[in-house]
């Protein structure tokens, strides 16, 4: 554990600082750092490097080169630069690389150097040009601050909804400020700038002074700020000396320690882990680096006191528990000790969990020591929080062999315990392993175990997709046991969209490769996957991968967006919906000539018949038009007959569309609606006639009603008149008649009309309309007329039970006995019952 310790450094009596090795950097650079724009992403991303040749006059004409690698030095990508001078660079929350140009665009680039969108920061910054610029990160996503040349500043929040900002005015601001800094406050971006003495804060409504708390005198300038990964901290480094650390609103102080250098550092980097206590911040000046906090003294190194001499020139990258220190040769992550790996690691540390460290250690041994060093953990009722202290230190350990050792001690410490739960052992180990994989130097993402879990597993897949390293992907995802449509049909699809992208590799091999690996994996949509290759310029490709999308409904979109209406069409009829071939038609419509849509449909029946449904309720013109081009005169016919109703108010019109229909008729050889159109012309022209010789309303009644209607107004004349001339059978007139009278209640016309002649419908319809106009006695007349077949119906109709049952003795008709019997509900007809099955009786002895 001593020679474990040798690289802890302590800050004070309450915490350690200690920095390890992440990689060997092997990226064979050119240039010094000293002599390139620098960028580093948080949580292990990618490192981007350009020349700045805009900054020497002399080699101005040279082009530079965007290089980009991996934590670990792995080229990712180089490009040369052919845009304008770059100001300065930032990664993006999705590690997009954002290039700030002096012009105000900025430009974007991904992980592999593939060019992403430009957008500029305004007008304004275009005229006066950028000076300096940051690329900062709040919970809206990833934003860009800029300085112009009038030294105002311009800001957007998130540039994936770029809205831009310009910041209230500095009062008598006539040069660049000596340091300014963004910061987040109640979900707002501020600018904090230094200028001289005196310190400004901006936001989106005005520009006010601020003082720090309990800052030391004599300071005339502030030469470096920063603020903490959170925004919840603020540091200030100043010509005297002196660093001022406190709480990023302002109001409160935490600490100032006086390095004694007043030359402005390089960089000044926050290094703290969460919820801890300790607040210390790095500081680098050229080849040299200091860690101060709360504390009378800084870091103190055997050979140099309160410094570390840097052997090259490095830069500092913030880091959510930590800083990332890079230069040509190495690359170090410097933190403070996390509280379990203190209390276990820590020179005669009697904490339970070193306790068990060590009993593990005599375990293997053999020693009896082991057994002594447990029963002192268990006599202290201390084992559970020793294990659980094991598990949590292996986290935050770097090399796989010291994390087994813990881990093994406390999968020893287990065995003891009755009903230790196993979720933290079991998802720890799972995590380191994750965790282990993705810091293998091939890979390059060197997370520490707080990151990991601030990041999220989900987050960490989407970058390893990002960096193509999709069989990575899906081995954490299978080991993880991730649902297949979160997981590994994701990372496929993923796959299948960066697959179409090769263009080397010929359309059928491609279709075919992502089928057998894809198949029918759930979660994965074809389309998308087409939508990309059409992206890509591969239309071919797109249309063949749609061959294995299931739904119509993702396949018509695109095949609409690709031109292929007619295939879409296809695909449309074939899914049998409806709606998709309406959607197909109307594109089709707008896309095609006249001649060449109606071509179309004629080839698709279904189609055409959809439109034709269509156009009679939107498009009654281009209905007619359908029906002309196929020579469907039936239709034809059937449209001027609607066509006559529809739209037509006067009647000359209705009648000429009417011929129009009869003639379609008399094509299609349909005798009988060709007739049947000919005498409504001829009823139509005699309603007009009867409405201006009787008045009334007759246009648009049928002939039955018009027949009525003339009876109702008493010419009965008239009405017989235009049952001859459109033959309407006697039958029928007689029933019209007799309804239309019932309905006057004209009784004596009514009586007069069935002596006229003998009645071809017979006497019990006047009875039952009589009895309906609840009018017995008028019906009692024609129950007397009636036929002996239906005598006994219209005796009971009006209601004369016992002579229906003489009639129905006298036929002798069982079913008519039956007929009367039911009718027999009241006292007074008991004797009619009785009479009736007396006469069955009979007939049965007969």
């Amino acid at each position: 554990m001593d020679c474990y310790t040798a690289n802890w450094n302590p800050l004070g009596d309450s915490a350690f600082y200690r920095k390890y090795e992440l990689y060997s950097m092997d990226w064979d650079l050119k240039e010094e750092l000293r002599d390139c724009l620098v960028a580093a992403a948080p949580y292990g991303g990618p490192i981007a490097l350009l020349r700045n040749p805009w900054r020497k006059e002399k080699t101005a004409s040279v082009r530079p080169v965007l290089e980009i690698y991996s934590a670990s030095g792995m080229p990712l990508a180089s490009l040369l630069w052919k845009s304008g001078p770059v100001v300065s660079l930032g990664w993006s929350a999705e590690e997009e690389l954002l290039c700030v140009q002096e012009d105000g665009a900025v430009l974007v680039y991904g992980i592999h150097g593939d060019f992403r969108r430009h957008f500029s920061m305004g007008n304004e910054v275009l005229q006066n040009r950028v000076l300096d610029a940051r690329i900062f990160h709040t919970e809206f996503g990833s934003g860009v601050a800029i300085l112009t040349g009038a030294y105002r500043f311009t800001l957007s929040a998130n540039v994936s909804d770029l809205k831009l900002r310009r910041m209230p005015e500095v009062p008598g601001l006539q040069s660049a400020p000596s340091c300014w800094t963004t910061l987040c406050q109640n979900r707002v971006a501020h600018i904090l700038l230094a200028v001289g003495p005196d310190l400004y804060l901006l936001d989106h409504a005005a520009c006010s002074t601020v003082t720090p708390p309990g800052l030391a005198p004599g300071v005339s300038s502030f030469l470096q700020m920063a603020v903490s990964f959170t925004y919840r901290h603020l540091a200030l480094f100043t010509d005297t000396g002196y660093i001022w650390m406190g709480t990023a609103s302002l109001k409160e102080k935490l600490c100032e320690f006086n390095c004694n250098i007043r030359a402005p550092p390089k960089q000044m980097i926050w290094c703290s882990r969460p919820r801890s206590k300790e607040r210390a911040v790095v500081v680098a000046w050229e080849r040299r680096l200091m860690v101060v906090g709360d504390a009378p003294e800084s870091i103190q190194y055997p050979w140099r006191a309160a410094k570390f001499v840097l052997d090259e020139d490095s830069y500092l990258v913030p880091e959510l528990d930590g800083v990332r220190i890079f230069s040509r040769s190495t690359h170090e992550f410097l933190h403070e000790v996390p509280v379990a790996s203190e209390e276990i690691f820590k020179i005669a540390s009697m904490a339970p969990g070193a306790l068990l460290l060590e009993a593990q250690k005599e375990y293997e041994k053999e020693s009896q020591k082991a057994d002594e060093y447990l029963r002192e953990i268990q006599e202290l009722g201390q084992l559970t929080q020793a294990v659980q202290q094991c598990i949590e230190a292996a986290g935050h350990e770097h090399q796989p062999d010291m994390q087994k050792s813990l881990l093994r001690a406390a999968s020893f410490g287990k065995c003891f315990l009755d009903r230790f739960p196993p979720d933290s052992f079991v998802r720890m180990c799972q995590d380191l392993r994750v965790l282990n994989a993705v810091r293998d130097y091939h890979i390059g993402i060197p997370l520490t175990y707080s990151q990991y879990k601030q990041l999220t597993i989900q987050v960490l897949l989407d970058r390893l997709v990002l960096r193509r390293l999709y069989p990575l992907a899906i081995q954490i995802c299978e080991y993880l046991r991730l649902p297949e449509v979160q997981g590994v049909s994701r990372i496929l699809a993923h796959w299948a969209c960066y697959k179409v992208q090769q263009k080397d590799v010929s359309d059928e091999d491609v279709a075919r490769a992502i089928n057998q690996k894809l198949g029918d994996t759930p979660g994965v949509s074809y389309s998308d996957i087409a939508a990309r290759a059409y992206g890509c310029g591969r239309t071919e490709l797109a249309i063949k991968l749609l061959e294995y999308e299931p739904r119509s409904g993702e396949q018509v979109p695109l095949l609409l967006k690709m031109k292929r209406s007619k295939l879409a069409l296809s695909k449309a009829i074939e899914s049998g919906d409806t709606d998709l071939v309406f959607t197909v038609l109307l594109h089709l419509k707008n896309e095609l000539n006249r001649g060449d849509f109606f071509m179309t449909l004629r080839n698709q029946p279904m189609a055409l018949s959809l439109y034709r449904q269509f156009c009679k309720h939107q498009e009654l013109e281009t209905l007619k038009d359908l029906y002309n081009q196929d020579d469907n005169h039936q239709e034809l016919g059937s449209f001027h007959i609607r066509a006559s109703y529809a739209a037509e108010e006067r009647i000359e019109g209705r009648v000429a569309a009417l011929q129009t229909a009869a003639d379609a008729f008399y094509k299609a050889k349909n005798e009988f609606a060709a007739k049947a159109t000919e005498d409504q012309m001829r009823l139509l022209r005699l309603q007009r006639r009867l409405e201006d010789e009787l008045g009334g309303q007759f246009l648009d009644l049928s002939l039955h009603d018009t027949v009525t209607t003339l009876i109702v107004g008493g010419h009965n004349k008239r009405a017989e008149q235009l049952a001859r001339d459109f033959r309407i059978p006697d039958k029928r007139l007689w029933w019209l008649k007799l309804t239309a009278l019932a309905d006057l209640e004209d009784w004596e016309e009514l009586e007069k009309f069935s002596k006229s002649k003998k009645s071809p419908i017979g006497y019990l319809p006047f009875v039952e309309i009589c009895m309906k106009q609840h009018n017995k006695y008028e019906a009692k007349k024609y129950a007397s007329r009636v036929g002996p077949d239906q005598k006994v119906k219209a005796l009971l109709l009006v209601g004369d039970v016992a002579q229906a049952a003489d009639v129905a003795i006298e036929h002798r008709n069982e079913a008519e006995l039956s007929l009367v019997l039911s009718h027999c509900t009241g006292a007074t007809d008991g004797a009619t019952a009785d009479k009736i099955q007396r006469a069955r009786a009979q007939a049965q002895k007969k």
